[in-house]
């Protein structure tokens, strides 16, 4: 595991102003306020970072997408709009325009991350790198109100495993890190996934995370839906998650085997959803057959087949 991390820059550059808040925080707003016609109140500004060296490195060990890009995501606003990799600095991921969501998130996690350098901001906002590339933003509050929608704005990323700094939490909050995910869902069964993978950071591991959603329909608290706000967001059917998990070391992608613990999720987006994450797991295969995306990738054909037949115990 590499401990020196690279600087590396956001990618909207247009920078209308900066706040400094700890050593290597950047984060910009672009004013004046957007007020949004989805559900009630104003939006706040859309933001971006510029991630500090904290962040991720750009590839190598601990690089968000060392193990591959599971869709084959690209940077044309033609050819890829449904398909279209961003790289937040903390996080990487692939963003659908038409959707209005991540279709999937990568990113590293280990002990330095998870720092409590700064607590959870709770400071939603949309991504200001949409706009260079011509995308409809989703807000902060265009999930509200939840008394008519009843869908959280779910992380992909979550903002417990960026609390290294400023700047990798904010990111977290960023739009184009949520979906309109059932409340108990989130907060319960993914919640508890969360807390899980974070406690074996603390106990000398480092994992690799892909987490994302397909399909349309789920069930929040307030029933059934497709489609939330007048922006039309997605409501997904499912929400899934791999993580491959590993000593802390170096050499990540040769150290992988048929032996390597992997632990893939697959829950409905349903707000009557058993707590208990242990229920949902299934295998890399499986995930795959639902997607379509290649998962980890980059590793020996021989060993990813070994993997991708295996179904974790959750113990």
């Amino acid at each position: 595991m590499k401990l020196k991390h690279l600087l590396i820059f956001a990618f909207f550059t247009i920078v209308v102003s900066s706040c400094s808040k700890n050593a290597g925080d950047n984060f910009t707003f672009t004013p004046p306020p957007v007020v949004d016609t989805v559900g009630s109140g104003s939006a706040t500004p859309p933001a971006t970072v510029t991630p500090g060296s904290d962040a991720p490195p750009l590839s190598g060990d601990n690089s968000n997408l060392l193990f591959g890009n599971p869709s084959g995501a690209g940077t044309s606003v033609v050819n890829d709009k449904d398909n279209f990799l961003i790289n937040t600095g903390y996080y990487v991921e692939s963003y659908n325009s038409t959707k209005l969501e991540p279709n999937w998130v990568s990113w590293h996690l280990d002990a330095t991350n998870t720092t409590n350098v700064t607590k959870r901001l709770d400071n939603f906002a949309a991504y200001a790198g949409l706009a260079a590339w011509g995308f409809t933003a989703v807000q902060s509050n265009s999930y509200s109100p939840a008394t008519t929608y009843g869908f959280d704005r779910g992380h992909n990323c979550p903002s417990a495993d960026r609390t290294s700094s400023i700047a990798a939490n904010t990111a977290t909050f960023f739009m184009i890190n949520m979906i309109p995910q059932a409340p108990n869902n989130n907060q319960q069964t993914w919640g508890n996934l969360e807390d899980y993978l974070r406690g074996l950071t603390a106990t000398g591991y480092e994992i690799y995370i892909v987490m994302g959603s397909y399909g349309t329909g789920g069930t929040g608290s307030q029933g059934a839906m497709n489609k939330i706000g007048t922006l039309g967001i997605n409501v997904p059917s499912n929400v899934w998650k791999i993580a491959l998990i590993l000593p802390v070391g170096d050499g990540d992608i040769t150290r992988v085997t048929a032996s390597t613990r992997l632990i893939c999720v697959n829950t409905p987006n349903i707000n009557s959803i058993n707590s208990n994450w242990k229920l949902y797991i299934t295998s890399l295969a499986d995930i795959e057959a639902k997607t379509g995306y290649k998962l980890l990738s980059q590793l020996p054909q021989s060993v990813h087949d070994a993997l991708a037949t295996k179904v974790d115990s959750g113990i």
